[in-house]
């Protein structure tokens, strides 16, 4: 029996991984909050703000949540080069889709069936790491690239185009099972539009 080769996005260091222990989470009681009291039956309270290291707080996540968040947003570096605080926006690219491909990895094991992944990522590293999701969701799992308008004005400075969009990369975990929570339309909501079309 053959195999068919398979379709990767190769890297230098691809094969070298972060050797990660499990992990717990400390609350800090000074930090944290609870409401007083549940207002419906339905109320949750076990959302966490995570401060650290990304990858160690997914892993801490995974022992407890694995196979059940419905919805991930991500705001990564987009690797543009600028300095900012509390990250380096500007690593070598192999290193960066290696720090990428372990947190998706982690991000994967811990949504449920029917969740899904929110990526937002400029043009800079977007088709890359679209490419590096689908080898970690598999390219039938991908579900949109949201482009939305960072900017409604031209940079007339700009040395070639003006950049004025961003992505938001869309991945179900099984995109047969995920699905969309549509807004109601109203006849609010219809009063906002003008277009005849």
């Amino acid at each position: 029996m053959t195999t068919k080769p398979k379709l990767e996005l190769t890297w230098i260091g691809k094969e070298t991984r972060p050797r990660l222990e499990p992990r717990i989470l400390l609350e800090d009681p000074e930090k944290s909050y609870h409401a007083k009291h549940r207002i419906t039956d339905h109320d949750i309270f076990d959302n966490r703000i995570i401060f650290g290291d990304n990858l160690l707080a997914l892993k801490a996540l995974e022992q407890e949540f694995s196979g059940q968040i419905k919805c991930i947003y991500i705001d990564p570096p987009y690797n543009t080069g600028s300095a900012f605080t509390h990250y380096d926006d500007g690593i070598e690219h192999s290193l960066w889709l290696s720090l990428m491909r372990d947190r998706l990895e982690l991000i994967h094991k811990l949504l449920s069936v029917d969740g899904s992944l929110w990526i937002t990522i400029d043009d800079n590293e977007a088709h890359y790491l679209k490419v590096l999701c689908d080898e970690v969701f598999g390219r039938a799992n991908f579900a949109a690239n949201v482009i939305w308008v960072k900017k409604h004005t031209r940079q007339n400075d700009a040395r070639w185009f003006s950049d004025n969009h961003d992505h938001i990369l869309v991945y179900a975990k099984e995109k047969e099972i995920f699905h969309v929570n549509l807004l109601p339309r109203t006849e609010e909501l219809d009063a906002r539009f003008t277009n005849p079309d």
